[in-house]
């Protein structure tokens, strides 16, 4: 009962705008985004939720919107995708040693899921992290995705603060690390930089190598 389901309509508020959404945008996804990525992952890349324009959109995460375009460029780069851009579900695109998901998987009005609907999503994110082997990361991007991962893990939150670029070994097994999300506010008012997330992507990948 925890694994991903595309028919979930657990959150009325949720449900009820993707129906709004999908009469507006018939060509859309609009409904639940799954995971992307490989079955056993080394590495479980953790978002907020999907974008309008975005995930909403094509069925993938992080794939045709902004926020998409730094996470791909670095996947590929350091070895976790076959392209640097991910723009369909159709284009091809593999994933190598890792998987993509969110906090919540329905897109929320203006960007925004409420604490309810963080913590009802909360079940599909603990069974995709105990499909994680010890030694895996969980890269989280933002302070929500942080903290929606800590309550997975039945982990206090304030004994893992979030912060861009920290590392923690967590109890479980795994190794920890956060950045700030890849989103187009972060970036272009420069609280993310490209350099910032290469270097805490490249982190993960000696990590793994190690």
């Amino acid at each position: 009962m925890n694994d991903f389901d595309l028919n979930c309509r657990d959150c009325p508020r949720l449900a009820t705008f993707l129906d709004d959404v999908k009469d507006q945008y018939p060509d859309y996804h609009a409904r639940p985004v799954a995971p992307f990525g490989v079955a056993r992952p080394r590495v479980l890349i953790v978002g907020l939720a999907p974008g309008m324009h975005g995930a909403n959109a094509t069925g993938r995460p992080f794939t045709g919107d902004y926020a998409g375009i730094l996470l791909y460029k670095a996947l590929h780069q350091y070895g976790f995708a076959s392209a640097q851009e991910s723009l369909s579900q159709d284009d091809g695109l593999k994933l190598i040693q890792c998987k993509i998901t969110n906090a919540v998987k329905c897109l929320p009005p203006e960007n925004k899921p409420i604490t309810d609907e963080i913590k009802q999503c909360n079940r599909f994110l603990k069974a995709e992290l105990e499909d994680l082997k010890k030694g895996s990361v969980v890269f989280t991007l933002g302070g929500i995705a942080h903290n929606a991962v800590l309550r997975a893990l039945q982990l206090k939150l304030k004994e893992y603060p979030f912060g861009h670029a920290v590392e923690y070994d967590l109890p479980t097994g795994h190794r920890l690390v956060t950045s700030y999300h890849c989103s187009r506010y972060n970036t272009q008012t420069r609280r993310l930089t490209e350099d910032m997330f290469m270097q805490v992507m490249a982190r993960i990948r000696a990590y793994i190598d190690t």
